[in-house]
């Protein structure tokens, strides 16, 4: 099976990032959705090609897309942990409502009163530095 230009774009441009470009494997399948492309490198090259925050990684899935759209296809990347493991990116994680949000913030700031008060009665006793 010939290797597909958006296959052999991530395999170019992933290993001249990484310092073990052996090690890198891109997994072409195709489903309802579109492409898919799995993305496994060496646990030592995961900062690189993930970069700060996220950026080097979402600046190869743009470029996927940008190609994927040239060829009237959905192109996704899934970058993969080196132990198998699914690192899930920020897109996907849910947000947590803003009600939950609000309501630990409103627990915390009861709790850091009701320890105030506590120092301060303590500091109000006369009694609380002799010994009895």
């Amino acid at each position: 099976m010939a290797k597909e230009l958006d296959q052999e774009f991530v395999e170019y441009v992933v290993g001249k990032m990484v310092t073990k470009p052996e090690a890198v494997k891109v997994v072409r399948t195709i489903d309802e959705r579109g492409v898919f492309l799995q993305l496994t490198v060496d646990k030592e090259d995961m900062g690189v090609v993930i970069g700060k925050e996220g950026r080097t990684a979402k600046a190869i899935r743009t470029l996927l897309r940008v190609l994927g759209a040239k060829n009237d296809a959905r192109v996704s990347l899934d970058i993969t942990e080196p132990d198998g493991e699914r690192r899930e990116r920020k897109e996907d994680k849910k947000e947590e409502p803003k009600e939950e949000a609000a309501a630990e913030e409103v627990v915390e700031e009861e709790e850091e009163k009701e320890t105030e008060e506590e120092e301060e009665k303590e500091d109000d006793d006369p009694l609380a530095d002799l010994d009895l």
